[in-house]
């Protein structure tokens, strides 16, 4: 243990060449670069033709570089031991990845070949030394793209937010590049009846109710965190060391149209029907994997961007000290259990999204997710980074799955003239045996599912997902013959 925490140690420089220091690490940024947690992000640009590397390292050089300072630096300790972001110059060569693959063989090996790389990427520790990016262009087709450039960068760099607008910047549109990518307007769910008497009388009991829910989430939030573990599952092996095992990343497609469609029907947001159908799938699996879960303790930790925005900034405005949508790591989990399958879900699936939309609804009512986060700063205080994310690592431990979602662009996008067909990204290095995470594209859902290999059937748990979207999209076009 004390080698692998070795291992992660920041780099340490002299005083002297304290002037080269950009700035300090986040709180987050430390927790998730410690002895305990590595967590990272791989995204995947899926190529529309063959791709030509000719231009990568002009790319990098003179597009990627600049987004950020991070992406040139390297996380060590001041003289206070403070771990601060150190400014380097990039060894490129080290940082591109090209892999070779035996010539000649069909689509469906090249893409079994895929399967096993990005498995084996996704389980590569980043050298300290170095700037923690990394770039790999696979020039094998696929049933999915002619070539992969798979992007993998450490968590500790920014969330998905911050690092998908860094990658969009190094992104045009493939119609005419010389216009901005356009994204979906977010949309609040509205209330018709807000007048101002109805308002007035509802404060008090929505005030009353928040409390109460903000003291009951945050007290099963320390429980989970602290003591209380899912259930072992299908979908949780238990495993102390989940997060070094090999993961099978798959990935399926929804159509945004059908999916307002159950919106609509039932006055919910969009996330909150892509989640109740992930939720429903995942139940679907349990049952089939294992009758006798359907009613164990399974709980999802949904990450929240805690941004106050309307939609993605330029990366300048981003990294401004007064920024309104500022880069780094912000967001929350919000510990959300999974409702059980009862007779009536496969005779009403459009129920039970509803009852975990409802479950949802009532966890965003409370300031939990705020209260978690000021336990972790007075953790990190007190007991120091890595104290804290050892906290964060039983958060994550003792719940069953992560769900995070990132809003694409409408565009399709090119890449040094390489139309972009598709794309997804995966969190990896997490200690669970299931992440699911969601990209809107071009009109479409692209959904990755990041399963334990040798623990969960990644092939059987995404048909369950495709079956319960069938299902609830079946539901929501019949004709309403009650309530909901």
């Amino acid at each position: 243990m004390e080698g692998e925490a070795q291992e992660y140690k920041a780099l340490e420089f002299m005083g002297e060449e304290e002037e080269e220091v950009t700035e300090p690490v986040s709180p987050t940024g430390q927790y998730f670069n410690s002895s305990v947690l590595s967590i990272c992000i791989l995204a995947v640009l899926e190529s529309e033709v063959p791709i030509d590397d000719s231009l990568t390292m002009t790319l990098l050089k003179d597009v990627f570089l600049p987004i950020n300072p991070r992406f040139s630096s390297v996380m060590v300790n001041d003289k206070n031991g403070e771990k601060q972001w150190k400014r380097v110059e990039v060894q490129l060569q080290d940082h591109v990845n090209i892999p070779v693959f035996p010539s000649g063989l069909s689509a469906i090996s090249y893409e079994n070949y895929f399967d096993d790389y990005i498995s084996r990427t996704a389980l590569k520790k980043f050298p300290q030394s170095q700037p923690l990016w990394e770039i790999h262009i696979v020039k094998y087709p696929t049933s999915k793209a002619a070539g992969n450039i798979i992007f993998k960068l450490h968590h500790a760099l920014g969330d998905g937010f911050s690092l998908m607008g860094a990658l969009l910047s190094c992104l045009q549109r493939a119609d005419n590049p010389s216009l901005s990518l356009t994204f979906p307007a977010l949309q609040f769910p509205s209330n018709p009846d807000c007048s101002f008497r109805k308002m007035n009388i509802n404060i008090v009991p929505k005030c009353i109710s928040s409390i109460f829910n903000t003291v009951s989430d945050f007290g099963w939030s320390l429980l989970k965190s602290s003591f209380v573990e899912d259930s072992r599952s299908p979908i949780r092996s238990g495993d102390e060391k989940v997060q070094f095992k090999p993961i099978s990343i798959s990935t399926f497609t929804f159509s945004l149209d059908h999916i307002k469609q159950i919106k609509s029907r039932l006055g919910v947001t969009i996330n909150d029907v892509i989640t109740g159908i992930i939720f429903y799938g995942t139940r679907l699996y349990m049952q089939t994997a294992d009758d006798k879960s359907t009613d164990a303790q399974s709980t999802a930790l949904v990450l929240l961007n805690t941004r106050t925005i309307s939609g993605y900034r330029s990366v300048k405005e981003m990294i401004k000290t007064d920024a309104e949508s500022p880069w780094g790591n912000q967001f929350g989990f919000l510990h959300v259990s999974v409702p059980e399958l009862t007779d009536s879900s496969f005779s009403k699936p459009l129920e039970f999204v509803k009852i975990a939309q409802e479950i949802i609804q009532r966890k965003r009512a409370s300031l939990a997710v705020n209260l978690t986060g000021r336990l972790l700063e007075i953790l990190r205080k007190f007991r120091g980074p890595e104290a804290t994310a050892m906290y964060i690592r039983k958060t994550l431990f003792n719940s069953s799955m992560t769900i995070s979602n990132i809003i694409g662009p409408v565009d399709k996008m090119a890449v040094a003239n390489h139309p972009i067909k598709g794309f997804y990204f995966m969190v990896v290095g997490v200690p669970q045996s299931l992440t699911i995470t969601m990209v809107s594209y071009t009109g479409k859902l692209r959904v990755a599912v990041g399963t334990e290999k040798g623990f969960m059937d990644s092939q059987k748990f995404k048909s369950c997902i495709e079956t319960a979207f069938e299902m609830i999209f079946k539901s929501s076009c019949e004709k309403p013959s009650g309530i909901v």
